[in-house]
């Protein structure tokens, strides 16, 4: 593994290592670039993983503290845990379900084909799906994703058959096993799924795609990877002229650290890519770095989401299997009769025991709850996972007293549904249940939403620099050698799991900034 000098001011440095910073980091190697990769948590591996949920938990996930306001039913439920994002290499990687979906073409277009929505703060991105479909091609190729380029399905479990058999019966046409990134075949030197369960936790089989085990050692074999875990980055620097000129972070003993570099692409999540802009305030940058819109933190996004469980007479064994075993996709058009605008997808989904007791109905206690809980073998759940509209005033901003242990304020996540959420929400609640009485369910549970996996928005791209934070390739507007490279970029969140638009929109750039360097604009 490569290793750069504190002071070598040609590397390029990225900040978080999920699939955004992970995937730019392999593909600004092998393009001949060197690069930095910071990473706050530690480093795991499928050796040391659990199929324990609280264990995995407290191993994998970001457990900062961090504040909640708004409407949201998050900030009653779990005010210090907004988001269930993850702090160890390969970032979120680790932790997704697999679901790789591509945008539908609309969804780029929302200000213009949703026209004016009251409340929400609608606007096209300034890139087209046309523009895009070349690299989710390369991002399905490099994902394996099953359904895509003649790779087979995964094998439907219990969850899926049941769903499938309900989903049929009410008229739902569009429902398989998705298309996943977790090898139904062996492929890349990884094997095919062990349908053992638990792909929250960490996949013990490495069948399911990680950056951790995928694109960074594939960018270490390179010899121009410099890969630091356990350091925290507390501030991007500048120079006179606004130039990005270096990040400081804390290091696995807590000493403070200062690397050069020539660019810097912030991928730390959209709640954490958002603070360290803000923190990074200076006199030339009195409201956060790359902040002249006003935008930075602004319009985040976190997909409309819920469950439903159904209870039958047999016994179902969700947890045996993938975890997104299925999806039923005829919801997730364009369709305003339903009474809102946007769409959704149905995913299957599970839970492990404990798990269940958290958040199947969080706070509730008493005989009723533990009924329920005794009827766990004969469940079957589905996600519900749809379009949210942005709005200015959901935002992530800093707390104003509370520190963290470096001294830096920590984030609040502020999040009200728009009345279309909700809309969507309990039309989505009506139809997951018709699915599973059709196929006799005994009774059916509709779950709040869990705290936040799809973390969106907070820098978005905009045409017009007074709109967002960045241009079409995640370029800042303010400082042309600061780039946004995770999902703080969505311009709008579509109705589609995030990772596989991440994954095609960190190649895209990769492609931009090699360019850029190559012609010494950087």
């Amino acid at each position: 593994m490569a290793r750069y000098d504190y002071n070598d001011d040609s590397v390029v440095v990225i900040v978080g290592s999920g699939a955004g910073g992970g995937t730019l980091a392999n593909e600004l190697c092998r393009k001949g670039l060197k690069v930095v990769l910071l990473e706050a948590g530690a480093a795991q591996s499928p050796a040391t993983f659990r199929n324990d949920e609280w264990f995995a938990f407290n191993q994998l996930a970001w457990l900062d503290k961090r504040t909640t306001s708004g409407s949201w039913r998050i900030a009653r439920d779990f005010p210090n845990l907004p988001a269930w994002t993850c702090k160890t290499l390969g970032g979120t990687t680790v932790h997704w379900a697999g679901a790789a979906l591509r945008f539908q073409e609309h969804e780029f277009r929302a200000r213009t084909v949703y026209s004016n929505i009251a409340g929400a703060n609608l606007l096209d991105w300034p890139l087209t799906l046309e523009e895009l479909k070349p690299y989710y091609a390369k991002a399905e190729d490099k994902l394996g994703v099953t359904r895509t380029n003649d790779i087979p399905g995964l094998p439907g479990n219990n969850n899926f058959k049941v769903m499938y058999n309900g989903a049929t019966r009410v008229g739902y046409r569009t429902v398989h096993t998705g298309r996943m990134a977790i090898n139904s075949r062996p492929r890349d030197d990884r094997s095919a799924c062990w349908q053992l369960g638990f792909c929250f936790q960490g996949c013990k089989s490495g069948a399911k795609w990680s950056t951790l085990y995928t694109e960074i050692p594939k960018a270490q074999e390179t010899g121009r990877l410099d890969l630091r875990t356990r350091s925290q980055v507390l501030a991007v620097e500048h120079d006179k002229s606004g130039k990005a000129t270096s990040v400081v972070y804390a290091d696995k003993d807590g000493k403070q650290v200062r690397q050069k570099a020539r660019l810097i692409c912030l991928a730390c999540n959209s709640i954490e890519t958002a603070r360290l802009l803000l923190n990074s305030h200076s006199s030339m940058f009195p409201h956060g770095l790359a902040n002249s819109s006003g935008e930075v933190g602004k319009n985040y996004m976190r997909h409309t989401t819920g469950s439903v469980f159904g209870i039958f007479r047999k016994p179902v064994h969700m947890y045996r299997g993938t975890v997104m075993a299925g999806i039923i996709q005829d919801e997730a058009g364009l369709n305003t009769k339903r009474g809102f605008t946007g769409g959704f997808e149905f995913e299957t989904i599970s839970l492990g025991l404990p798990f269940a007791a958290t958040f199947l109905r969080p706070g509730a206690w008493g005989r009723d709850y533990t009924r329920l809980l005794e009827q766990y073998d004969n469940m079957a759940g589905m996600w519900i996972v749809g379009e949210d509209m942005p709005q200015s005033t959901n935002a992530v901003t800093l707390h104003p007293t509370e520190k963290d242990q470096f001294g830096l304020p920590i984030p609040n996540v502020h999040y009200d549904d728009h009345p279309n959420d909700v809309a969507m929400r309990q039309y989505a609640y009506r139809r997951g249940a018709a699915v599973y009485e059709a196929v006799g369910a005994v009774e059916t549970i509709e779950v709040p939403p869990y705290p936040s996996t799809h973390n969106l928005g907070t820098c978005r791209m905009s045409a017009n620099p007074r709109d967002g934070v960045c241009n079409k390739w995640g370029q800042t507007h303010d400082i042309k050698n600061l780039f946004i490279s995770d999902g703080s970029q969505f311009t709008t969140s579509g109705a589609e799991n995030p990772t596989l638009t991440i994954v095609a929109l960190a190649i895209r750039q990769a492609d931009y900034i090699a360019a850029e360097c190559s012609r010494h604009n950087i």
